[in-house]
C-alpha cells in the first residue's frame, strides 16, 4: 500500500467531514502491530468478552480488508492474542481494530499487520460463540457499517462510506 496520511486524507477531503461521508474515530487507541499505517474495506464484528467468532471471521480471506471488533470496551479480559495476530498476517488481513483490549503484545507487535486496541489485558476471554457478524458498530464516537472504508496512521484512524482516493 502506498504511504498514507490521514491528516492528508482529511485536509484533501474536507467536504466530506461535515456531511459524515469521511468520519474521524476519538483518539483512544493505542498502536500495535508491524504496519503503523493500514487501509481497506471493513467487516464488522460485535461481540463481549468472547472471542469464538473473532477467530472464525479471521480464519476467512482477509484480502486486504480490517476487522472492526466493537467488545463494548470491556477492559476486563483480551479479544485478540498473538495467535489471532498471527492468523490474521497469514490470511491477508490488512488490520484489526478492537474496541476492547488485546493481549500477548509483543507477538501482535511482531506481526505484519495493523492493530488498534483500547489497552492490552493479560486475561483471555470467553469462549461461547456470542456475538454478530456484519453489524453496523458505534466505536469511539463514530458509526462504522461493514463495507465501509478505515484509514488508520499514527495520526488516527478515519472511515469513509466509500474509498477514497489517496
Amino acid at each position: 500500500m502506498a504511504a498514507l496520511a490521514t491528516a492528508e486524507v482529511c485536509d484533501t477531503n474536507a467536504a466530506l467531514l461535515p456531511s459524515g461521508e469521511l468520519r474521524v474515530l476519538q483518539p483512544v487507541f493505542k498502536t500495535y502491530g508491524q504496519c503503523r499505517a493500514f487501509a481497506g474495506p471493513v467487516v464488522t464484528l460485535k461481540v463481549f468478552e468472547d472471542n469464538v467468532l473473532v477467530r472464525e471471521v479471521l480464519e476467512g480471506k482477509g484480502e486486504g480488508r480490517v476487522l472492526v471488533i466493537d467488545g463494548g470496551g470491556s477492559m476486563r479480559c483480551a479479544l485478540v492474542g498473538g495467535n489471532l495476530g498471527q492468523l490474521a498476517q497469514n490470511k491477508g488481513w490488512a488490520g484489526i481494530v478492537v474496541n476492547g483490549c488485546i493481549r500477548d503484545v509483543d507477538e501482535i507487535n511482531g506481526c505484519d499487520i495493523g492493530v488498534r486496541a483500547l489497552a492490552s489485558h493479560p486475561v483471555k476471554s470467553n469462549k461461547k460463540g456470542v456475538g454478530e457478524k456484519h453489524v453496523p458498530v458505534h466505536i469511539a464516537g463514530t458509526l462504522i457499517r461493514d463495507g465501509e472504508w478505515l484509514y488508520a496512521d499514527s495520526d488516527g484512524i478515519l472511515v469513509s462510506k466509500h474509498e477514497l482516493s489517496i
